[in-house]
Formats: C-alpha cells, sequence, structure tokens
C-alpha cells in the first residue's frame, strides 16, 4: 500500500522527516517496507535552463538538420537541432552538456557533448515530451517572447515533489488501508512523547442540496448482507480531465488519472478509506436503485466489458431492468459514466465482508474497492465520504447537488464493548506499564473508557477498528504504541526442560533429515492446498472459499507435489534429484476430518553426481529401498516385514510394502509413468511413503530398549550358497526361511549375486547367498556349523524346491 507523506499533512500535522515518521510507523505496526520519492517532473527539470535562438543555419551535410546559436544567458553554445520548428529569436529550453533527462516514454538519457555530421553539438533544444512535461512531439517546445534568458526552466513549471511510503498491511489492519487511518495511528505513536495532536477535521460542512429536482428511490432487500446504504444525485456535470492538484496526488500513489469524476472517487478511496461508484443517473431506469442478489441466469456486462454470469449469492445493485454493478466489486458497462454523463448517483455503502470477498473470488476479481469491503470498512464514514466526494465533484466537475441524500441505515451498529485486567496485560507483556500510560495510550488510539476499577479497564472499542474484538486485540494494541523497544530485556532467561511427546517427534523428525541430508537428499516443502483434480482419492477436504481452481482442496496424497517440485528442477537442467519432505495428508469420512503425517523420499537421476573416480550410474529401486530400510532402523526398528506391491496400486508399478508387528509402515517403489506423464517427467522416479504416525507410535514402543550390539569376542563363520531356484521367488523368502531354520547362531543372510542366462531353464534363476554363522558365548565348531547348514539347506529345498549348483 503506498502512502504520501503530503497527503497525511492534510489530516495531521506533524514535523517528523519522511525517514523518522517511516521509523515511528514501522514501531506502530505499520511496516514500512520502502521509502521513495516521487516528482511530478521527474528529474525536476534540472541542468535544463532557458535559452535564446540567436542564429538558426542549415546544417551544410543533413537536410533536415540545422546548426544553431544558443545564448544560455553566460554562454553561447553550438547545438545541432532536427526540429523543424526552430527559427532564430525563439525562447526555448535547453538541456546542457551532462544532464539526465528523463522523457515521457522510454528510459533516462544523458546529454554528452557530441559530433552530428560533422558539426559539434553542445547541449539540446527539447520538446516537452523529452523533458517529461506533456506527450507532445511535433516540434520544440517554444517559450513566451518574455521570458527570461539563463534561468532555470523548473522556475516555469511547477513540479509536484512527495515522498512514498510503501507500508506492508496486515490483513487486520483494515482500519489504516487509507492517508486518514495511518494519520489516526500516527497520531497515537506522537502522543506517547508528546501532547496528542488532534487530526484535521475531513471538510464537509459547505455540502448542501441545489434543489430536488432529480428524486432516486433506494430499495435495499438484502439487510443483513447491506446494513447502511446511502446515495446522492449531482446534475449539471462535465466529465473532463481532473485538474493538475488531484492528477498528481494519485499518481504519486501509484494510480493514472482518468477522468475527474472517477479521480474524485478513488481520491476519497484512498483519503479517507470509503469506497464509492458512480452511475450514470440518466441510465437508471425508473429512478430506482434495488440492492439484492442476483437472479438464476442474470448476466453483467462489466466495465472491462467481459458478460459474466452471476451466481444466485452475488449481490448486485439494480435498477427497474436489471442489475447495474456487482455490489462493493465491479461497475457495469450499461450504468458507467461515459464522456456524455451529465447527471450522476453516487453511491457510497457498507456491504458485508464475507459476501464482498466470495463474490469476488467467485469472479476472478481483485478491485481496490472489493479489497477494502473485504477487510472491513468504518460504517460511520459512508455519509462523511459520500458529502466529501460531492463537494469536489461540484468543484472539477461543476453541477449542482439535486437530490436529498437517500439513506438506509436501519439499526445502528453496536459497538464491542471489554474489559482490560491489568494483572493479564502486565503478566502478558513480562513488564508493568503505568496505569495513566495505558489509558493515555488507549485514548489516543479512540477508546473510551466506560469504567475503571482496581483490576482493570472497562472499554468501547472505536467501530472502525473491526478487529478488536477480544481483550487479547486490546492489549495488542497497547503494545504496539507503546514499543516492543521499550520492553526491557531480563538478564536472567528462565527456561525449563520438559521432554514432552511432541519434542520427542521433533527430535526424531531432525534426527531422520540430518541422516537423509547426510546421503545427499535435499529437503522441500510444498503447499498442502492442490487442485481436485491433483487427489487421487474421492474423499477430498475442500476449501469453502478457495483462492483459485488450483488451491481449491487439502491433498489426500503427497506423491504428487513431490512430483511438482521434481518436475520444476528437471525443467531447470537439474536431473539428478533426491528430494524429501516431511508433510501431513487431509481426508473426509463421513462428517469426520483425517489427518495423517507422512514422510516421502524421491529420487531421479545419476546415483552419484559426475566425476572421474565413478562410473555414470543410474538411481535404481534398491537405493530407495536401502535409504527407507535404514532410516526405519535408526528409529529403533528391526522386525521389518516386506512383501510385494500389488499391481493395482495408486501410485507405484511395481516396489514393497514394508510392515512391523502386523502393520503397515512405508510403501516404496517406482513411479507410475501415469503420474509422471503429468507433470511432464521423461525419467523414472523412485519414491517412498513413510508413514510418520505410524513410525513414531513405533518407535516410541521401542524407547529404552537397547540400542547397540557389543562386538562379538569370537569369531564368526561364513558359509556360501549357490541356489537353483524358480524366478518368481524372492530373496526376502529365501532370507526368511534361512532365520527359521537357525535362529540362535544365524546372524546375517546376503545376496551377493543373482545369475540369469542360457545356461539356465527357463524360468529359473540363481542367487549366491553368504550366511554369517556367530555364537556370543563360545568358538563354533565345524560340526556346529554343519548341523546348522543342514537345517537351513534342508528347509530351503523343503519350501522353494530349488537346488544347489
Amino acid at each position: 500500500m503506498h502512502i504520501s507523506h503530503r497527503w497525511l499533512h492534510d489530516y495531521l500535522d506533524f514535523d517528523l522527516s519522511p525517514s523518522k515518521t517511516s521509523e515511528l510507523l514501522t514501531d506502530l505496526g505499520l511496516e514500512v517496507e520502502g521509502l521513495t520519492s516521487f516528482q511530478s517532473i521527474k528529474g525536476g527539470l534540472e541542468g535544463i535552463v532557458v535559452g535564446e535562438v540567436i542564429s538558426c543555419k542549415q546544417h551544410p551535410n543533413a537536410d533536415r538538420l540545422k546548426v544553431t546559436e544558443v545564448n544560455l544567458g553566460d554562454q553561447v553554445v553550438q547545438i545541432v537541432c532536427g526540429a523543424p520548428n526552430v527559427a532564430e529569436g525563439q525562447k526555448v529550453p535547453v538541456a546542457t552538456v551532462g544532464t539526465l533527462l528523463y522523457p515521457a516514454e522510454g528510459e533516462p538519457f544523458k546529454i554528452k557533448k557530441s559530433k552530428i555530421r560533422g558539426e559539434e553539438s553542445f547541449g539540446m533544444i527539447c520538446a516537452e515530451d523529452e523533458i517529461g512535461i506533456g506527450t507532445s512531439h511535433n516540434g520544440i517546445l517554444v517559450l513566451p517572447e518574455n521570458t527570461e534568458i539563463g534561468i532555470p526552466l523548473s522556475n516555469l513549471f511547477e513540479n509536484y515533489e512527495d515522498h512514498i511510503y510503501e507500508i506492508g498491511l496486515t490483513p487486520n489492519r483494515s482500519d489504516a488501508m487509507s492517508h486518514y487511518g495511518v494519520a489516526r495511528d500516527l497520531r497515537a505513536g506522537l502522543a506517547l512523547e508528546n501532547p496528542q495532536p488532534p487530526l484535521n477535521t475531513i471538510p464537509i460542512s459547505s455540502f448542501h442540496v441545489e434543489n430536488t429536482t432529480s428524486p432516486i428511490e433506494i430499495q435495499v432487500e438484502e439487510h443483513e448482507l447491506v446494513p447502511r446504504y446511502l446515495g446522492v444525485v449531482i446534475s449539471g456535470i462535465e466529465v473532463k480531465e481532473s485538474p493538475t492538484w488531484l492528477k498528481d496526488r494519485l499518481k504519486s500513489i501509484g494510480l493514472n488519472p482518468i477522468n475527474n469524476i472517477v479521480d474524485v472517487t478513488n481520491f476519497v478511496l484512498h483519503g479517507i478509506g470509503q469506497p464509492l461508484h458512480a452511475f450514470d443517473y440518466d441510465k437508471i431506469k425508473g429512478s430506482k436503485v434495488v440492492v439484492r442478489k442476483a437472479k438464476p441466469g442474470e448476466k453483467l456486462l462489466c466495465l472491462d466489458e467481459v458478460d459474466r454470469e452471476l451466481a444466485t449469492d452475488d449481490l448486485v445493485i439494480c435498477d427497474i431492468e436489471g442489475p447495474m454493478c456487482i455490489a462493493g466489486v465491479f461497475g457495469g458497462h450499461r450504468s458507467g459514466v461515459s464522456n456524455t454523463t451529465t447527471s450522476i448517483f453516487l453511491e457510497s455503502a457498507y456491504f458485508d465482508a464475507v459476501s464482498v470477498r466470495k463474490t469476488a473470488k467467485r469472479h476472478g476479481l481483485n478491485t481496490d474497492a472489493s479489497f477494502r469491503f473485504e477487510r472491513g470498512i468504518d460504517i460511520e464514514f459512508c455519509e462523511i465520504a459520500l458529502k466529501r466526494a460531492a463537494i469536489l465533484i461540484r468543484e472539477v466537475a461543476g453541477g449542482v447537488i439535486s437530490s436529498e441524500i437517500s439513506s438506509f441505515y436501519p439499526k445502528e451498529k453496536e459497538s464491542v464493548q471489554l474489559f482490560l485486567n491489568y494483572e493479564k496485560l502486565n503478566a502478558i507483556l513480562g513488564h508493568q506499564i503505568e496505569k495513566e500510560k495505558i489509558k493515555s495510550i488507549l485514548v489516543s488510539l479512540d477508546f473510551k473508557i466506560l469504567n475503571e476499577t482496581e483490576s482493570g479497564l472497562g472499554l468501547i472499542a472505536p467501530r472502525y477498528r473491526v478487529d478488536v474484538t477480544r481483550e487479547i486485540d486490546v492489549v495488542e494494541e497497547i503494545l504496539r504504541v507503546y514499543g516492543y523497544n521499550h520492553i526491557p530485556i531480563p538478564q536472567k532467561l528462565a527456561s525449563t526442560l520438559n521432554r514432552s511427546k511432541s519434542s520427542s517427534n521433533l527430535q526424531n523428525q531432525n534426527r531422520v533429515a540430518d541422516f537423509l541430508v547426510s546421503l545427499g537428499f535435499n529437503e522441500i516443502l510444498t503447499n498442502s492446498l492442490v487442485s481436485q483434480s491433483s487427489n487421487q482419492f474421492g474423499n477430498s477436504v475442500a476449501l469453502k472459499n478457495p483462492l483459485s481452481k488450483e488451491l481449491e482442496v487439502l491433498r489426500d496424497h503427497m506423491i504428487g507435489t513431490t512430483l511438482q517440485s521434481v518436475a520444476f528442477n528437471l525443467n531447470r537442467q537439474r536431473s539428478d534429484i533426491k528430494f524429501f519432505e516431511f508433510g501431513k495428508t487431509y481426508s473426509k469420512k463421513g462428517h469426520e476430518f483425517e489427518e495423517k503425517r507422512e514422510l516421502v523420499l524421491a529420487a531421479t537421476g545419476s546415483r552419484y553426481s559426475e566425476n572421474w573416480m565413478q562410473p555414470k550410474s543410474a538411481t535404481s529401486f534398491f537405493d530407495i529401498k536401502t535409504v527407507s530400510l535404514e532410516l526405519l532402523r535408526r528409529l529403533g526398528i528391526y522386525d521389518l516385514e516386506e512383501s510385494l506391491l500389488n499391481n493395482e496400486h495408486s501410485f507405484f508399478a511395481e516396489g514393497l510394502i514394508i510392515a512391523s508387528n502386523g502393520q503397515i509402515i512405508a510403501e516404496l517403489g517406482l513411479v507410475q509413468e501415469s503420474h509422471l506423464e503429468n507433470y511432464d517427467i521423461d525419467q523414472s522416479v523412485f519414491a517412498s511413503i513413510i508413514y510418520w504416525d505410524s513410525v513414531l507410535n513405533l518407535s516410541d514402543q521401542k524407547e529404552g530398549e537397547k540400542l547397540y550390539t557389543p562386538i562379538a569376542k569370537y569369531p564368526a563363520v561364513r558359509r556360501d550358497l549357490a541356489l537353483l531356484l524358480d524366478d518368481h521367488i524372492l530373496f526376502s523368502e529365501i532370507r526368511d526361511a534361512c532365520f527359521e531354520s537357525e535362529r540362535k547362531l544365524l546372524k546375517n543372510v546376503n545376496l551377493f549375486d543373482v545369475y540369469k542366462g542360457k545356461s539356465l531353464d527357463p524360468g529359473k534363476k540363481s542367487y549366491g547367498i553368504s550366511l554369517v554363522l556367530s555364537d556370543p558365548e563360545k568358538t563354533l565348531t565345524d560340526k556346529q556349523v554343519d548341523k546348522a547348514m543342514e537345517r537351513i539347506v534342508n528347509n530351503l529345498q523343503e519350501k522353494f524346491d530349488c537346488s544347489l549348483r
């Protein structure tokens, strides 16, 4: 939001510099993110002086150029000029060598000594567009004959100068969305150290009705959505360009002047925060304004010439023929003000914030008016703003006020009453503020003190502070004016060690994150809001008021958002990717909502970054599997069971299910091509979904158990087997069968070779496995090892009909 320093002075007399004002506003919670200077004529015409052309001759080497001699008062210079209207005796603006010019269009450029077609030139005779005071480029600007030679051109043209604050306004501070609102806060900040300066009264005393020849009838059907509605007719106006002062004010805060009527409504909007809308009075059929909800099938051609179909929940301003405007959001083309308009109906209203927000989002519109109505405006300013605008329109467009103010305000808005407890205030702040200081701050913020007791204050919040509804809101108001910088930091910071479950969970998460980062993974953070088409299951949690179609539901899985990040990086020439994310998924079962925590890993591209020592090797399923299993073991989960995924899995073409104690804790595999195609990914992606809630529960159960095994005192024995078996048999099944046969001595089973080839029968494969046996109490004898191996081989042959090679 842009706020003008000079505009603030219209409402508050203060003598702070722009930089000091910026600091104070930031301390008050209106964070100034930038401070810039503004000039209506960029560059301020610096370096441009009035000169007199004392001679003008044809350029010897160019038909369209002239060689002139120009008297600048203190010197005579030669300037080559290409303007067709340059002539001897003219008074002209001259940009001297070294001057930086800011043209009306294009980039600034510097005037240099030059040689043009062989003739030296020491400056430039300027057209009005070249110095930013107009748009004409028909020729040089010729000044009046009596203009003094040698004076700065800035003496002849008024340059409006200002300083502009760019304020990062928080959504709750709708009261500060105007210059008047910022001036109110500034007054409170100034009152902390000095007597409170008064706010200047908004000048509306000159408002009066000249005649009632243009009656208007108002009918409000939706009382809850439109608690206040006013309007007045102004006749005999002339729609034209605004005066310079008004255009400069609007330009200073980044607005383009349109015409005097629209400019006044924008001036009042940004000045005191009340949105207004002007209708062409002669186009209001039946001289009647009806405020109602749209009827089924109704459409409105808007000012942007888009024909919008209205929803039955849209609030519209109508005449007897149909909609003229989407209330609080956007005007209609049929009733809009044009250059031929001679009478207007000026509207000022208070529209329900929720209704305006839903309508604006539904139609994809975001206007200055809707921005303010969505956040809540001051209902008491509706009439003040209407009168102020009417007075200004009479000044800049002529005309007379030709109707009484038509008003609908059946029930005055109730003020919020609160009680502030002194003890609670001091406990929250960690600092005691004097009671008189508290009362002074509240009064400066327009709070009314109803009563005072030993324990606290009974208060009435100002109606324009729609965000102040609780005691804690009052505490925040006091603190921001008192100043966070004035709260002392204690010399000793007390702390208590409390290892709660949440802190334990966080420790586990950090431990896993550190482990993954050490393996070359990068952590990502993706949006939980996605489009309905992105969700995989039919039980999505939908937002009632989504920002857009792309952000309309909460995700029911994390694979999609992870692939989105993968695609984003692939499109930027990052082909070797390892990502992980801790996040949540959401679903709805009947009327119950379910929220689950997950950890997702994804890997694609090369296993290692390119280097001379390692041959290039692509990431495989076993990379993601190894990381997933080791991650679980680091959390103390060792009893892991593996099984194949079925062919109808939602995300993986092939892969594994990992369980512990009969509970599924992870699923991993090769992501289906259909999912990759959705994100235009043309290389294999391997992913793992770890159900974090289940993992944490199992990890908590293992907490306190022995997490290490001493190094064996006695040597281990390794035996290798070469097994010929059917192709469909998994190594995990072989491993389980080995441990089933020998639980005491067998410590490890490893697959070190897989062979499929012409020397084997179709449907057969060869596994080379190693088995490590050990006894912690003694050295194993050959007899013990042979008996153990015999049991293992017999069990394998019986279960899998395999043979030794």
